[in-house]
């Protein structure tokens, strides 16, 4: 494990902020409505730190990116109910108009019902 570099991986390896004009990460692509699209990683960059190893991301060809794939209905539909179901309360059943923390399992005056009853 260790701070090793990825150089080994058969591809070039650019310091951080010196990647080539073409390339881009994943998230630079989505930036620009793009997405790898099945394409190899040509190369890497690598941006050091102090107590642990480099971070490392992919770089891909933009001319090689294709366009992100539109939203279906479907998706859309799909996405809406699991953002419901990550706001709704298992136990009083209320959209809590937040994603419930996943540490407490329920909304946070069900989680806290003393914290209510003090405020008021």
């Amino acid at each position: 494990m260790g701070g090793s570099s990825r150089a080994s991986c058969g591809f070039p390896t650019y310091p951080w902020r010196l990647a080539p004009d073409g390339l881009a990460t994943r998230r630079q692509l989505r930036a620009l409505g793009l997405r790898p699209g099945g394409q190899p990683v040509v190369a890497q960059i690598e941006r050091p730190r102090r107590r642990r190893g480099p971070l490392v991301a992919y770089l891909y060809r933009i001319d090689a990116a294709r366009p992100v794939r539109p939203m279906t209905p479907g998706k859309r539909a799909a996405l809406d109910r699991a953002m419901t179901a990550r706001r709704t309360c298992p136990k009083c059943r209320n959209d809590a108009g937040y994603c419930i923390p996943r540490s407490l399992g329920m909304c946070i005056p069900c989680a806290y019902p003393d914290d209510e009853q003090r405020a008021a």
